[in-house]
């Protein structure tokens, strides 16, 4: 899978990843969340010289991955050895901004992000505060 990828993810990659992760989660990768996504690399400081062309090779990398019997846990492996701690929070934020972003949270989105906040290690009342900000920026 890897192979795709000319060199190991970068962070920047690894976050593409999980928002991707996320928005396929349900089997279902809506506009509003392909938009979150787009937008989040175009604005965000984090994106700053990232090749968005990278977004269909590592969106490609998650896909196959999701087909694999344990590809969730290798999808973390990479995550775990690509992300640098720092971002941690920053990629469940963004992760929660793609599963709040059509509106509604699936079951299977919820799950994820359970997970999510556990191979990241994200403190529970850190985690509450990301998903709260997340619920305010999305209500309609």
């Amino acid at each position: 899978m890897t192979d795709q990828i000319p060199h190991p993810m970068s962070p920047q990659d690894c976050l593409v990843a999980i928002m991707v992760a996320v928005s396929a989660s349900d089997e279902t990768i809506r506009t509003a969340e392909l938009v979150k996504i787009e937008t989040a690399v175009n604005m965000l400081p984090v994106f700053s010289g990232y090749d968005i062309d990278r977004t269909r090779r590592v969106s490609q990398i998650v896909f196959d991955l999701f087909e694999q019997e344990d590809g969730l846990d290798a999808l973390f492996g990479l995550i775990r050895v690509n992300l640098p701690e720092r971002l941690n929070e920053t990629a469940y934020a963004l992760a929660c901004d793609v599963a709040a972003a059509d509106g509604s949270l699936a079951e299977t989105e919820l799950r994820l992000l359970e997970e999510i906040r556990y191979e990241l290690n994200i403190d529970r009342l850190h985690a509450a505060a990301i998903e709260r900000g997340s619920r305010a920026r999305h209500v309609v």
